[in-house]
């Protein structure tokens, strides 16, 4: 069995920065056009179960966990580990996981640049179209809907594009390896325990 740390390069980094600087431009437009804003919101995104499916993000995960000192990863670690725990037991119970991202620290993300596709999209009502032509729709978190709910439709953030682009960037960062590539289907905290992504 291969076991081979798959290398983020430089290049490579920044066409994912560009793709998640898109996608807070896109987030940021919408949320604009809405007159919407996290700011005061007695929730936390970051607790929210979320499962991340591309090797690009996890790699860009660990590309940005390696730029940490020693001890700032050490502690991330133990919080992953933690946070694995407590999701298997919800889990186990047929709950819905409510744990906090071990990568926030008094509210803030400590790898806010080098965070997922989700953690910017989320929030503001969106659509994606997958490529068998269906649609799919997404309200927004709880609190744009109520806040929303008395404005009129605004068209939805379009997630499709920048799906596409991550589809590109995962097909060139595997190359020939995609076809044997186990399916990704983690949470951040299993990313982070599991280390960077080999094949």
């Amino acid at each position: 069995m291969k076991t081979d740390e798959i290398i983020v390069t430089p290049e490579f980094a920044k066409q994912v920065a560009n793709l998640y600087r898109d996608m807070e431009a896109a987030y940021d437009r919408t949320a604009k056009e809405l007159d919407f804003s996290c700011s005061g919101c007695p929730d936390n995104c970051c607790d929210s179960f979320f499962l991340h499916h591309t090797y690009t993000e996890w790699a860009y995960l660990w590309y940005g966990l390696k730029a940490l000192d020693e001890n700032q990863l050490k502690i991330i670690i133990e919080k992953a580990t933690h946070c694995v725990i407590e999701t298997e037991s919800s889990l186990a119970k047929g709950k819905r996981p409510i744990t906090m991202c071990p990568l926030n620290s008094d509210g803030l993300c400590n790898l806010y640049f080098y965070r997922m596709m989700i953690c910017r999209l989320h929030g503001v009502p969106a659509a994606f179209t997958r490529p068998d032509g269906q649609q799919l729709h997404f309200p927004g978190c709880y609190r744009c809907q109520q806040y929303t709910s008395t404005k009129n439709s605004l068209a939805p953030l379009d997630r499709t594009r920048f799906f596409q682009r991550l589809v590109n960037l995962e097909l060139e960062l595997l190359g020939n390896n995609r076809p044997s590539a186990p399916k990704v289907k983690l949470t951040i905290a299993q990313m982070i325990i599991k280390g960077p992504p080999k094949l």
